[in-house]
């Protein structure tokens, strides 16, 4: 399957302005949130926003597969950027950190989402929250800016990440950080599997091996990258069935390839 960096950009503009209609539940009882691909709890990517201060329901679409503001170090008064800020979780959660004399800056290249979260944050009234239209890999912000970048399992689905790693460093000041939940793998995925899921925009969509994701990382510029938090997303063999055949499957799970949730922190 030959599916050009164009090609999933648009599948993933398309999926993602579908999600922005449906609910949470929705969302978290289909295939990462895009109708209908498996059957599937989306909840094994997800955590849990309810308990921390900022979190807002209507912005919580179940699409995260980690919390980035848990180590991202947000003070009072910083500048904080989201990318792929989706209907505003992370920024709403973000502004509660960063206060009154704060700003966060939410990008999405969904109009759909963009809209719903423009909704949301006139709802909260909130005049320090502001989300534009912007692609990651060209990201419209002025150069050395921003304190603080997060961003929610979505670098994953960004065709060139070295080319988004490069525009988080541009957008930092110096002595900035970023604090960023993906989704990597370590082993090589079977390739019904992997095809399957760039087709779907979702779950493992553009992801890539672990150390090649930390080499990018390195590559942009960073110092003192560390991952905070690790977890192994166990897909279920229902899902497994759709694309492996059982020999498959054991194979799969006993050759120590996995699919798991990062958060990485790293300083400019």
């Amino acid at each position: 399957m030959n599916i050009q960096k164009k090609d999933i950009k648009e599948i993933v503009k398309e999926k993602y302005s579908q999600i922005a209609t449906q609910s949470k539940k929705e969302n978290e009882t289909s295939c990462c949130g895009a109708g209908g691909c498996c059957e599937i709890d989306y909840t094994i990517f997800s955590e849990n926003y309810e308990k921390l201060d900022g979190y807002n329901p209507d912005a919580d679409l179940g699409l995260g597969c980690g919390i980035p503001t848990q180590f991202a170090r947000i003070k009072k008064g910083d500048t904080v950027l989201d990318l792929g800020s989706g209907a505003g979780n992370d920024c709403f959660v973000a502004r509660a950190l960063s206060g009154e004399s704060g700003k966060v800056i939410g990008i999405d290249f969904s109009d759909t989402m963009l809209e719903k979260a423009r909704e949301n944050v006139k709802k909260l009234g909130f005049t320090n929250v502001e989300f534009i239209k912007g692609d990651i890999e060209e990201m419209p912000v002025p150069s050395g800016t921003i304190d603080v970048v997060v961003s929610n399992c979505v670098l994953n689905l960004v065709p060139d990440k070295k080319k988004a790693y490069d525009g988080i460093f541009r957008a930092l000041k110096p002595g900035g950080h970023f604090s960023i939940s993906d989704v990597v793998l370590q082993g090589k995925l079977p390739k019904g599997l992997k095809d399957d899921a760039v087709m779907y925009s979702g779950c493992v969509a553009g992801a890539i091996q672990k150390d090649e994701y930390l080499e990018i990382i390195s590559q942009s510029g960073f110092r003192n990258i560390e991952i905070n938090k690790e977890k192994e997303i166990e897909l279920p063999d229902e899902l497994l069935r759709n694309y492996l055949t059982e020999a498959e499957i054991s194979e799969f799970k006993n050759n120590k390839t996995g699919i798991f949730s990062i958060t990485v922190t790293a300083e400019k």
